[in-house]
């Protein structure tokens, strides 16, 4: 995997890191920053969340356009320069509960998804021009799968950094973050209330109220909201980090940086192939269109982690965490064990005895580290924050990379390897069994108020991952393949399209939060995903047939253009 790779893998790996970091840490708290700020409730918060997803991922397909008429390097730059100034934005404090706020806020959002727009695909096409190279191409898949873990990589630290400037600012003033006090801070503001609740769960959670309670609550939203203010001060300065990274190392990628007309000449050589008859290209388009049908749902459902899971982890879930489970919310501790995942994988797969050496001291050292880390850890963690549920996906993905890539490697040499349409297929399956499992847990759960165990959240988090494996590179590796030549931009256009609406459709179910039972809500998505899952293998001939006659995906494919998750 880390073999013959050129340097500006590394460099462009890295750049965006720092972007995803920067992103994800604004992101897991985005929207408790609106409930708590606005007093927004779960329907409004749930659609500006909702529509800032579906811009974020609609804003590439300009980007690419703005990239082909201009450059992709001075697209990449200028995307970090408009994503810093809608970052900066949101790190000013503003009134709490204000309309001029909410504006103000909204303009940042804007600036966030255009420059992500210009940032995100472009960077992801330069890195797959470093494999035009015949002596590179064939280590296109490897490179991608690096990358893609160094997103991850980002995100899962992001969690961290937005828990740690809310409770630098609330411990400032003497507060401490309890899930509920937002809420009932903006309804007493409101004359909801008569505070006596408030009172209570202020006072039971070691804080004193002194003077008027209005005051108490004016003065923990302000403070809580500028703890979030801090987290996106830290999402601009990993913007800052990244363009130094990609600026210092640019002699690295410089090789790529060609001639626009000359760059598409090329690729459309490169591209050239077999006419395909009217009915061929309407076969693949069909094929490719229905597939779009289903990946709007797969997107609707995995990315309730930023809005009914957060819900859940909000109002559903014990804040407090023991034995294994608690040195889970410890991010050095994921670190640990997807260090000594790969180490285990670098074991086995080592033709050199230093190296098989090198593997078995790091397995030691992160055994070491685990017991370190639960040993010193106390028996029960408490104060866990629900932002820090969305660390487990990135970690997931990050350390189940390797078992993945192994498993459909060895069922390839044996010629088992089920199609692109089948895994896709399969993660609606998993999806399905993922909220499932939240089925089984909110089983008695009245309203939205419990205490549920962490432990369901945390199985769903890895089964939505399995989903994701299979959903996400293998989706764009499809459209790739299948696309007709001459369609292959509108196609791809099409597979961004279909995200962004899903990634609006988050939306519905945070409507129904709080309107209906909260098993029956995941029972919902259950369905959506069986019923998804159900259409796509009911036309998989059709779809198998339209990847049968595709010709193997070219070196300028956008399966580089993975979803972040991403």
């Amino acid at each position: 995997m880390f073999k013959n790779q050129p340097a500006g893998l590394y460099v462009l790996s890295l750049a965006n890191t720092g972007e995803r970091f920067g992103y994800y840490t604004m992101l897991a708290i985005f929207l408790l920053f609106l409930q708590a700020k606005f007093g927004l409730d779960s329907t409004v918060s749930g659609q500006i969340y909702a529509g800032f997803l579906a811009l974020v991922y609609f804003m590439p397909l300009i980007g690419g356009w703005v990239a082909d008429k201009w450059s992709f390097s001075k697209c990449v730059v200028t995307g970090l320069a408009v994503m810093f100034i809608g970052y900066l934005t949101m790190s000013i404090p503003t009134d709490i509960r204000s309309t001029s706020s909410l504006v103000i806020l909204c303009a940042a959002l804007i600036f966030i998804a255009v420059g992500t727009g210009l940032f995100k695909g472009n960077l992801q096409v330069m890195v797959g021009d470093l494999y035009n190279e015949a002596r590179y191409s064939g280590q296109r898949d490897a490179a991608f799968s690096l990358f893609y873990m160094a997103i991850n990589i980002g995100s899962m630290f992001a969690p961290m950094a937005a828990t740690a400037m809310c409770n630098m600012a609330l411990q400032a003033k003497g507060l401490v973050y309890e899930s509920s006090l937002p809420a009932l801070c903006n309804q007493f503001l409101d004359g909801a209330t008569d505070g006596s609740e408030l009172m209570s769960v202020a006072t039971n959670n070691g804080m004193t109220v002194t003077g008027d309670l209005a005051e108490f609550a004016s003065t923990y939203i302000t403070t809580l909201s500028t703890g979030y203010s801090y987290a996106f001060a830290v999402a601009c300065g990993s913007l800052v980090i990244s363009f130094l990274i990609y600026f210092l190392g640019r002699k690295a990628y410089a090789h790529i940086l060609t001639d626009k007309k000359t760059a598409a000449a090329s690729a459309s050589a490169q591209n050239a192939g077999p006419e395909l008859t009217p009915a061929q290209t309407k076969q693949r388009v069909v094929a490719l269109l229905l597939v779009f049908a289903v990946v709007i749902f797969f997107w609707m459902v995995f990315h309730q982690n930023g809005a009914t899971l957060t819900e859940f982890a909000k109002s559903c879930t014990s804040p407090e965490a023991s034995g294994w489970t608690r040195i889970g919310f410890n991010v050095w501790a994921l670190t640990s064990i997807a260090v000594g995942v790969y180490a285990l994988f670098n074991l086995f797969q080592s033709k050199s005895n230093l190296s098989r050496i090198i593997s078995v001291v790091i397995l030691a050292a992160v055994a070491g580290a685990l017991w370190y880390f639960y040993s010193s850890t106390d028996e029960v963690v408490t104060g866990i924050q629900p932002q820090q549920y969305q660390q487990f996906n990135p970690f997931y993905v990050v350390a189940l990379t390797p078992f993945s890539l192994a498993l459909f490697g060895w069922l390839a040499k044996r010629k088992k390897e089920p199609s692109a349409p089948r895994k896709i297929g399969y993660g609606m399956v998993m999806a399905a069994v993922a909220y499932g499992v939240m089925v089984i847990g909110s089983l008695g759960i009245v309203g939205t108020q419990a205490s549920v165990s962490p432990n369901w959240l945390i199985s769903t988090y890895l089964l939505l991952t399995f989903a994701e494996l299979l959903l996400s590179p293998m989706g764009i590796s499809f459209v790739s393949k299948v696309a007709p030549p001459k369609l292959k931009g509108s196609m791809m256009g099409g597979w961004f399209a279909a995200t962004a609406v899903g990634n609006y459709l988050v939306s519905i179910p945070m409507l129904l939060w709080g309107k209906i039972d909260t098993a029956v809500l995941w029972g919902i998505l259950v369905l959506i995903c069986i019923v998804s899952a159900a259409f796509i293998f009911s036309i998989m001939k059709k779809l198998e047939a339209a990847t049968s006659d595709a010709p193997a995906a070219n070196a300028d494919s956008l399966e580089t253009v993975e979803d972040d998750a991403i």
